[in-house]
């Protein structure tokens, strides 16, 4: 795909994966559209710096504050900004914070798909890629986790409203012939990641010599999958859906890691000993996560090529490297 010929709406582009995307996407010649609400889960200053650095990165680029839930507004910027696909990675994040507010996860991150799936067959967009999540596994029992294994018995609503996007996409590919595809992404990490995720926290406190807390026995498992990777399968999915119309993909790293070890992974980048609190499971947590790369290998030639432990220390000097900011933005 010739991306020069292209102008790609991004949703959540002040994001972390959002904002990587942006950059990739015009470093290929598109030009971007961005959109974000500045949803307050976490500090604007991150936000605003990501932003920064998709500015600097050259380019058409183009940004506008705006809630996806408004379907008219969205409608028409694309049509004034000539956009021809999306990549919808905007929603309200995070599985535990979502067992509190169940009814905003619901309105932002289901409706607020259809919102945007709407907008774009209006618009005339020829394709879709979309975020979905590998909490849609749930607790399978078996591993590692294929896309045409069942997702019927979500644990969290975090995880629901990421099915239900799923469906909805499906559904409306059906209705409209819009190309769409969901990516199940597994664990992302890397420069810029969220401050609540378990890598950027550890970072952070074994950094400061600060007590870890640890959920569970420590051999719960997680498929972490670094950001470059990630934007490589998004890019991907992106140039593929239409010899597919609606295709669901996982994005991982199909090397799981539990816990502990990515404690101690953690604490050798960083050079300090981790001090942890073991504490009990958490409510819609799930035991491990690992995504089986078959599908994304063969028909999107994806697979991910930086490990787990070059990816923290990558994380790790660039939050060494904007330490104001971190400090600023309150972790």
């Amino acid at each position: 795909m010739d991306f020069g010929n292209e102008s790609v709406l991004v949703t959540g582009a002040a994001g972390f994966i959002g904002s990587h995307v942006s950059i990739r996407l015009l470093g290929l010649g598109a030009k971007v559209v961005g959109i974000d609400n500045f949803d307050p889960y976490y500090a604007r200053e991150l936000k605003d710096h990501n932003l920064k650095m998709v500015d600097e990165a050259g380019g058409d680029f183009v940004f506008k504050q705006m809630d996806i839930c408004d379907t008219q507004s969205l409608e028409s910027l694309m049509k004034a900004e000539g956009v021809t696909g999306v990549v919808h990675l905007a929603a309200k994040a995070g599985v535990r914070p979502s067992i509190e507010d169940p009814v905003g996860y619901s309105l932002h991150n289901v409706v607020g798909t259809q919102s945007v799936l709407t907008a774009a067959s209006s618009a005339g967009c020829k394709r879709v890629s979309a975020a979905s999540s590998s909490s849609v596994y749930g607790n399978n029992e078996k591993a590692p986790f294929s896309e045409e294994d069942s997702v019927e018995h979500p644990i969290s609503p975090y995880a629901a409203t990421k099915r239900s996007c799923e469906l909805i996409g499906e559904t409306h590919y059906q209705l409209t012939r819009l190309p769409v595809a969901m990516l199940r992404f597994f664990t992302v990490f890397g420069p810029g990641q969220r401050p609540d995720l378990a890598i950027r926290l550890f970072l952070n406190k074994i950094g400061r010599g600060d007590t870890i807390t640890m959920f569970g026995d420590g051999s719960m498992s997680r498929d972490f999958t670094y950001i470059d990777d990630i934007v490589a399968g998004v890019l991907a999915s992106y140039e593929k859906i239409d010899e597919h119309g609606y295709r669901i993909w996982n994005l991982g790293s199909d090397h799981p890691m539990e816990l502990h070890k990515l404690i101690s992974t953690v604490a050798e980048v960083v050079g300090k000993e981790a001090i942890i609190d073991q504490q009990p499971m958490q409510p819609g947590d799930v035991n491990r996560t690992w995504a089986d790369l078959a599908r994304s290998k063969s028909e999107l030639g994806y697979g991910a090529t930086t490990s787990i432990r070059d990816g923290i220390a990558k994380q790790w000097e660039w939050m060494q490297s904007n330490v104001e900011l971190i400090h600023k933005a309150g972790g």
